[in-house]
């Protein structure tokens, strides 16, 4: 048995939780900032502000108290939006030891620092704690509802300790959600992080009202823009080409259930980006934030993203939809490259 700490209570975070909990062989407490959630879990063993309809197993303890959520505990699972990471961890700090694993489960990139979110991580519990945590990142695709719904998932867990990843294997695994391992943990964080900026994109096609056409070719360059990137930061370039980036990318950019999808098909539909946000009641879309730092580290690195660049430009400078499609279309001829 593991005891086991999920930091988040969203949907994905609630999902995770019932992942690790439905085993019925770990002890699983869930932190949760809103006391909504608190509420709706004490009442009905539901989350019913992020993932309603699924009753929480027995084993999992939601709580809004650190001391509480953290004590005794052997694994830290990091599953808040990418922009209170830091702030999180500051506050996690006194409670944090050296024999803890941290995985992080957010798919995002600090929009100042331009740093992944295991680096943030690793950052605040050096400075404060005073120990390199021992640290890695779960991602791909993988719907939360569809998780909850127990739909065979198939994700992977990226780290440098060997011993970190081959006990997530085994602790999260079940016959619905299985594990893979991987050392890339650069390659895995930047594919679930800038996947959402395309799935924004993706999004844009439908609210245009275009076809599968226009998807297929952005779902294919998309994945060349994200892999040069991904490179250029030092990830593998076939991390791409493997769940944390061709397959969570398919997912993200064709899938009903994803926001960020959701929130480009608003776009392309002419609604302006904070009717959009203020829309999502709290539910957040980590593409927003994530394609600011993604033409940061462009910048950085001198990568072309094309796509990206447009994406920017619709969300942050009221470009029409229209227009940036246009744009990508009437580029200067090229050869095709794969990244």
């Amino acid at each position: 048995m593991s005891r086991i700490a999920v930091i988040g209570a969203g949907a994905w975070g609630t999902a995770l939780a019932m992942v690790v909990g439905r085993r019925g062989d770990h002890e699983v407490r869930l932190w949760a900032l809103e006391k909504e959630v608190l509420q709706s879990i004490a009442g009905s063993r539901t989350n019913d502000l992020f993932l309603p309809g699924f009753p929480l197993p027995p084993t999992i303890t939601a709580t809004n108290d650190f001391r509480q959520a953290l004590s005794g505990v052997e694994i830290i699972v990091s599953v808040m939006p990418s922009h209170h990471c830091r702030r999180t961890f500051e506050h996690m700090a006194q409670w944090l030891q050296p024999h803890m694993l941290f995985v992080s489960a957010t798919k995002g990139i600090e929009n100042d620092t331009l740093l992944r979110m295991t680096e943030v991580i690793q950052e605040v519990v050096s400075r404060l704690c005073g120990f390199a945590p021992k640290i890695g990142a779960i991602s791909g695709p993988s719907f939360a509802r569809e998780v909850a719904e127990r739909h065979p998932t198939v994700v992977t867990v990226a780290s440098s300790d060997s011993a970190l990843a081959a006990r997530v294997q085994k602790d999260f695994s079940d016959p619905s959600f299985r594990i893979y391992m991987n050392d890339d943990l650069t390659g895995v964080e930047l594919g679930g992080a800038l996947k959402n900026v395309i799935a924004i994109a993706a999004g844009v096609c439908s609210g245009l009202g275009l076809g599968h056409n226009s998807v297929a070719a952005l779902i294919t360059r998309g994945l060349a823009e994200i892999t040069r990137l991904a490179v250029a930061c030092g990830a593998k370039p076939q991390t791409m080409f493997g769940l944390a980036g061709m397959g969570d990318l398919v997912l993200t950019c064709t899938g009903g259930l994803s926001r960020n999808r959701s929130v480009g098909e608003a776009l392309g539909k002419g609604q302006p980006l904070q009717q959009i946000i203020a829309g999502m009641h709290g539910m957040v879309a980590e593409g927003v934030l994530t394609t600011n730092a993604a033409l940061g580290l462009a910048r950085k690195y001198k990568v072309e993203m094309p796509i990206t660049e447009q994406m920017y430009a619709i969300l942050h400078d009221g470009k029409s939809a229209h227009d940036a499609i246009r744009e990508l279309m009437t580029r200067p001829g090229k050869v095709e490259d794969t990244f």
